[in-house]
C-alpha cells in the first residue's frame, strides 16, 4: 500500500496536472477521516492532524492536546497530564499544546482501504478546482475536442486535461455526432456548481461564428472590418453585418475572400450551414434591403417610435422575402432590431381589378345584364359581345350558374351584333351598278336580247289568233 500512496501522488500530480500539495492535503484529509471511523471516540479529539511521508509512503496521525495539572486531567481526549507531557516534552509548561502520535498498528494498510472513497472524492474536488482556475477566463474562447461519450443528450467533450460539456440546448440539430469526432466548440461559460465547476460548450452560439470570422478573416482580427451584428439559427441560416472603418476595404468582398476561400472555410466549419454576408447601413431602410436581399422591395415605410419596418414585393418575390420557413425576414429583424413586417404588394393587383371591373361594367350594358354576372363572364373568357357570341349556351350557364334558357337570351342579345354585317349588304349592289359606267359599251349588246322577246311574243299572238278563226269556221 506504501508504493500505492506513493503512485497516486505522482499519477494526480503528472498525469492530472493537480497541485501536488493539494493531492497531499487530499490524502490527509481521506486518512484523518478513516482514523476517525476506526478509533473508538476518536471523533471526541478536536484537534487531529495526518503526516504523509512522500518518499516512503507511510502516515501518522498526531493529535493535538493540551498540557494541564495533574489534579485537573479530566479529558482524556484533548488534554495531558504534565508529568506525562515532560516525558516527551521536558520543557512543557502549563497551557502548552503537545503532538503525540497516536497512529494505530498497521493503520496505512487499513486506512488506504477505508479513505479510498474519501480521498478520491476530494482528488476530483482538487482536480475541478483546478478546471475552474484554468478555464473561468477562457470563457467566449473556441477551442477543440474530442468527443468522448453521451449522457442523454448531452455531449461529453475531451478537452485534454479536461472535460466539457455540450448541452442539448447548445447542441445543432441537423449535427450528428460519432465518440472520436475531432470538433471545435464554443466556451459559453465555466460555471462553479455546488458539485464542482463545469465547462459548457456549445456549436449553436452565434459568437461561434463571430470566432471563425475573426480566426479566418484578418481585416476583423485587426479592426480594419467589424462584426456589427449576428443573427442565426443554427444549422439552417446565418446573418452577419459587416461594415468597414476603412473606406479603401471592401468588408462584404474582405469577409468573402478570393473566389469565396475564406467563407467556404467558415461554411465548412458549420456543415454547410447558409451564411449571408451583408453589408451594415445606420438607416434602417437602406439595411432593410440589403438584409432581405435577394428578394427585390417595391416599397418601405418605416414607424420610428415602435421600431417597425414595413417591406412590400410582388408576388412573385414574396416567397423570397420571407424565406423558407419564414428565416429571411425572422433573421433580418433580429439583425436589425426590428419588426420586420413583409406583405405582397397589391397596387398592381387594384389597378387591373380596376380595368376589370370597367370592362366588365361595359359588358353588362351591351347585354343588359348586372355587373356581377358580367364580371364572371368577363372572367369566363367573354371579354367582348363577340366573344360571348361565340360561346355555347351550356357553357355560359355553368360560368353564371343559370339556366340554359337564360344564357339563351344572353346570346339572344348578342345576335344582332353577328348580324350587323347583313344589313350593310344594301351597300355592295351600289358597287354592282357602278360597273354599267365603267363598261357602256356592252349596254346595246343589253338591248338586243330585250326586244327578241317582244317579236317571239306578237309571232305567238298572231298564231293564237288564226287558231282561234279556224276554229269557228
Amino acid at each position: 500500500m506504501t508504493n500505492d500512496i506513493v503512485a497516486l501522488i505522482d499519477y494526480y500530480e503528472k498525469e492530472k496536472g493537480i497541485d501536488r500539495d493539494k493531492v497531499l492535503e487530499a490524502l490527509e484529509f481521506a486518512f484523518i477521516s478513516a482514523y476517525r471511523k476506526m478509533v473508538p471516540g476518536a471523533d471526541s479529539i478536536e484537534t487531529i492532524r495526518a503526516e504523509v511521508d512522500q518518499r516512503k509512503g507511510d502516515t501518522s496521525i498526531f493529535a493535538t492536546l493540551e498540557v494541564v495539572a495533574d489534579d485537573d486531567y479530566v479529558d482524556k481526549f484533548n488534554e495531558v497530564p504534565l508529568a506525562l507531557a515532560r516525558k516527551g516534552k521536558p520543557d512543557a509548561e502549563l497551557g502548552d499544546t503537545v503532538d503525540f502520535n497516536v497512529t494505530p498498528k498497521n493503520f496505512g494498510r487499513i486506512a488506504t482501504q477505508t479513505a479510498k472513497q474519501t480521498m478520491m472524492q476530494r482528488l476530483r474536488m482538487a482536480e475541478k478546482e483546478m478546471i475552474y482556475d484554468e478555464y473561468k477566463d477562457r470563457a467566449g474562447d473556441v477551442v477543440s475536442g474530442t468527443v468522448r461519450r453521451f449522457e442523454k443528450s448531452d455531449v461529453m467533450i475531451d478537452l485534454g486535461k479536461f472535460e466539457g460539456r455540450i448541452p442539448s440546448r447548445e447542441r445543432v440539430v441537423t449535427e450528428d455526432y460519432n465518440i472520436g469526432d475531432r470538433i471545435r466548440v464554443y466556451v459559453v461559460a465555466v460555471e462553479n456548481e455546488s458539485r464542482g465547476p463545469e465547462i459548457i460548450l456549445s456549436r449553436s452560439h452565434p459568437n461561434f461564428v463571430r470566432r471563425l470570422f475573426e480566426s479566418e478573416v484578418a481585416e476583423i482580427a485587426d479592426n480594419t472590418v467589424e462584426l456589427r451584428g449576428i443573427a442565426r439559427e443554427a444549422g439552417y441560416r446565418t446573418k452577419v453585418a459587416v461594415a468597414s472603418n476603412d473606406e479603401k476595404v471592401d468588408p462584404v468582398g474582405a469577409c468573402v475572400g478570393l473566389r469565396g476561400a475564406r467563407v467556404k472555410n467558415i461554411v465548412r466549419e458549420l456543415n454547410n450551414e447558409k451564411v449571408d454576408i451583408i453589408r451594415w447601413s445606420d438607416d434602417p431602410a437602406t439595411f432593410v434591403v440589403e438584409a432581405l436581399k435577394p428578394a427585390i422591395i417595391r416599397s418601405i415605410s418605416l414607424d420610428q417610435e415602435n421600431k417597425v419596418v414595413s417591406v412590400t414585393v410582388d408576388e412573385e418575390e414574396l416567397s423570397k422575402a420571407i424565406g423558407r420557413r419564414g428565416q429571411n425576414a425572422r433573421l433580418s429583424a433580429k439583425l436589425m432590431g426590428w419588426d420586420v413586417q413583409v406583405s405582397k404588394d397589391e397596387s398592381q393587383h387594384e389597378q387591373f381589378e380596376a380595368r376589370v371591373g370597367d370592362a366588365a361594367h361595359t359588358l353588362a350594358e351591351q347585354l343588359g345584364i348586372n355587373d356581377e354576372m358580367a364580371e364572371k363572364l368577363f372572367r369566363a373568357g367573354g371579354a367582348t359581345a363577340d366573344l360571348v357570341a361565340q360561346m355555347p349556351a351550356e357553357y355560359i350557364a355553368q360560368a353564371l350558374e343559370i339556366s340554359e334558357d337564360e344564357a339563351a337570351t344572353i346570346l339572344s342579345k348578342v345576335a344582332p351584333a353577328d348580324s350587323a354585317p347583313a344589313a350593310d349588304e344594301p351597300a355592295e349592289p351600289a358597287a354592282e351598278e357602278e360597273a354599267p359606267v365603267e363598261e357602256p359599251a356592252e349596254e346595246p349588246a343589253a338591248e338586243e336580247p330585250a326586244e327578241e322577246p317582244a317579236a317571239e311574243a306578237e309571232e305567238s299572238s298572231e298564231d293564237e289568233t288564226k287558231e282561234a278563226e279556224g276554229a269557228e269556221a
